[in-house]
């Protein structure tokens, strides 16, 4: 998979934020709140650290002083009046210095990883629940471009990411900066010329480091559009999977994910084969460094000389070349090259997150279109006005840009009319009234009144509340104004009440049961096994189409708005229920604005006003005797509810036969 085709298939690559340091901008904002862990957890770490010189260097003192008796006995830092003279004494010392070093380290180590962990788990707490919380306030046409696998994909396994590194990774190299570092300093100080070769291979590893991060990072940012691509597919299958039984379509479903799961393993195989060949690289250059001090340094010892004058210039600390420095030298030298080792670990640890946290930061930034004003004034107590001026609105496409490139203009170029899913609407709805939206598929209708939430922005014209445009008051306000019945509802996995309540959860239960006999479900949730506390299943798939429908209605009407938009919120009802619904709809709508999408036509028979919507204009308006007299649309659309289609016109049968829907929600 190219990294253009990655793209191509990404659907977060729009969003992926490559200006600057994604980890390091997530740390920036993030790692303040939990500066006290990291500066403890890493305090911590460099003690640790400290304490792995000091075996060592005291096992070296041993050897020459006790065990071959080359040198008197003498601990660098602790004057000589205060030693023991006795061996015995000096023997116990060294040990107990060596047990108490070990002992140190492990209760440090402890500690480091207590508030490591601390750090690293608050820190991906806080930016998963803002990564979501920028998630849910983007605009709708967001979602109706996306992939839920995908959206879940950044939520959880970009997200989840950053943990290997900030857990492991990151808390190893502060490791490995104070442990190269002491040990090197240790080593430069009493033999600089010896020490050369350990050290001289960090520029040789930071090279090969260098070309492994140029080559692998576009790497990992396919294997994470891989893994959101094969989410969106198990996702989809998984929640279609009753389409997939009564279709008996399990092959071809296997065989696409198959090939989603191909897609992720070249992409994952690709980025594997790259690392396998780094992580030897760097042991043959660390294991040079070892060998090299042990042939020098031996030889040395066993011939009384080093191989070359150079190593036998004068050192900073004058010490002699001894079979205890020796040991000191490969001690460290293995402990200080095998960290450089890990350095490709960090480094591929790094290249990983930083993919993550690209999409991460580029959702956070992410401008939302449906711009919401933290200075907007409040929609209070509305009477209810509703009006439509000169509205004109295209769906964007993939890439976030309407047919027109920007704002769809009805006669350009590129956005020609017929890529308009509302054109020049106009209408106005006084407080109290009832209007209903009828029309074919596809004509817009939904659209309409979800521009009147805001779930998008009109590209032309203004949509008015009480003579405000809605853009100019808080979206927050705008929506607990306007109730919403959605004409596929949504069920959250709970109980009725819970569901009912939702958006209001402080409601008692006589409200809620207020409600749903207002919305005509009390009788059919007094009927199931827990009443009110039933589990309706996620997505409420305990229930059948018409009783989450009538979950919603109630609600909707819970929360008393001024405003009230009722999209199909009949269509899965039968007959009976849909009476029940309509007569208790009646005192409902009362006092307050009611519009009422519907392709049942019976549905809106007694609206003060019905609007016939046609290809993103409305084409006629009036009462429903007033559109009967006049013998269009609306008339043959009420001609084909009851049956008679005999005689209706050529013209109607024909874009009856040819409609369908243009774009997700357009309806």
């Amino acid at each position: 998979m190219s990294g253009a085709g990655a793209d191509e298939d990404d659907e977060f690559a729009d969003i992926r934020k490559e200006e600057g340091n994604a980890i390091w901008r997530l740390f920036r904002d993030y790692g303040r709140a939990q500066a006290p862990q990291f500066v403890m957890g890493a305090s911590a770490s460099v003690l640790r650290m400290t304490m792995e010189l000091v075996p060592s260097l005291v096992l070296a003192i041993a050897i020459d002083s006790l065990f071959f008796d080359t040198q008197g006995f003498s601990l660098w830092v602790v004057p000589r009046s205060w030693l023991p003279a006795e061996q015995s004494e000096q023997f116990l010392l060294v040990g107990g210095l060596i047990v108490g070093a070990y002992a140190l380290n492990s209760v440090l180590g402890w500690f480091n990883s207590y508030m490591w962990n601390s750090f690293s788990q608050h820190f991906q707490h806080e930016v998963r629940v803002d990564t979501y919380d920028a998630m849910q306030r983007r605009e709708t046409d967001f979602f109706d471009n996306k992939q839920t696998g995908e959206v879940m994909s950044v939520l959880n396994n970009d997200v989840n990411q950053l943990e290997e590194f900030l857990t492991t990774n990151l808390n190893n190299l502060i490791v490995i900066l104070v442990r190269v570092g002491g040990m090197g300093a240790v080593m430069l100080w009493i033999n600089w010329r010896l020490a050369m070769f350990p050290v001289l291979i960090i520029p040789a590893l930071g090279y090969v480091s260098y070309k492994f991060v140029d080559v692998i990072h576009p790497k990992y940012q396919e294997v994470r559009s891989s893994v959101g691509q094969l989410n969106s597919r198990l996702e989809n299958n998984v929640g279609g999977i009753e389409t997939v039984k009564a279709f008996a379509t399990e092959q071809f479903e296997t065989g696409r994910v198959e090939e989603a799961s191909e897609g992720y393993l070249d992409a994952q195989w690709d980025a594997i084969t790259t690392r396998i060949l780094y992580f030897p690289t760097l042991q043959a250059i660390t294991a040079a460094g070892y060998v090299s001090v042990f042939f020098v340094g031996g030889w040395w010892l066993v011939v009384g000389s080093p191989p070359h004058s150079f190593f036998a210039g004068p050192t900073f600390s004058g010490r002699a070349w001894t079979a205890g420095t020796l040991v000191l030298f490969l001690n460290y030298t293995r402990r200080f090259v095998y960290p450089m080792r890990q350095m490709g670990q960090i480094i591929n640890g790094y290249q990983y997150a930083e993919a993550a946290g690209e999409r991460i930061v580029g959702l956070l930034d992410m401008e939302s279109r449906v711009k919401d004003d933290p200075d907007a004034p409040v929609l209070e107590d509305p009477d209810g006005h509703v009006a439509f001026d000169d509205v004109s609105f295209a769906y964007e496409d993939r890439e976030g840009h309407s047919p027109s490139g920007s704002r769809a203009e009805p006669g350009d170029a590129e956005g020609e009319p017929d890529d308009q899913v509302l054109q020049d609407v106009s209408f106005e709805a006084d407080p109290g009234d009832y209007v209903g939206l009828v029309g074919p598929t596809g004509a817009g209708k939904s659209t309409t009144m979800k521009l009147l939430l805001r779930f998008y922005d009109p590209d032309e014209g203004a949509v008015r509340v009480d003579g405000t445009d809605v853009r100019d008051v808080s979206l927050r306000s705008l929506r607990e104004s306007v109730g919403y019945v959605s004409q596929e509802p949504y069920l959250f996995y709970g109980t009725v009440t819970e569901n009912i309540a939702y958006g209001l959860p402080d409601a008692d239960e006589d409200e809620v049961r207020a409600a749903a006999e207002l919305a005509g479900a009390h009788e059919f949730v007094a009927d199931l096994s827990d009443g009110y506390d039933t589990m309706v299943g996620e997505r409420g798939v305990k229930l059948s189409g018409g009783q989450r429908q009538r979950i919603a209605l109630a609600r909707a009407i819970l929360r008393d708005p001024e405003i009230l938009v009722l999209d199909e919120a009949t269509s899965h009802v039968d007959n009976e229920t849909e009476a029940v619904i309509q007569n208790s709809l009646e005192d409902l709508i009362e006092d307050r604005t009611t519009f009422a999408i519907a392709h049942r036509l019976s549905t809106v028979r007694d609206a003060d006003e019905i609007l016939v919507m046609d290809d993103g204009r409305i084409v006629e308006s009036g009462t429903h005797e007033e559109l009967l007299d006049e013998d269009g649309l609306y008339a043959n659309l009420w001609d084909v509810q009851l049956g008679e289609v005999g005689d209706l016109p050529d013209e109607f049968l024909e874009r009856a036969a040819r409609s369908g829907v243009r774009a997700p929600g357009n309806d």
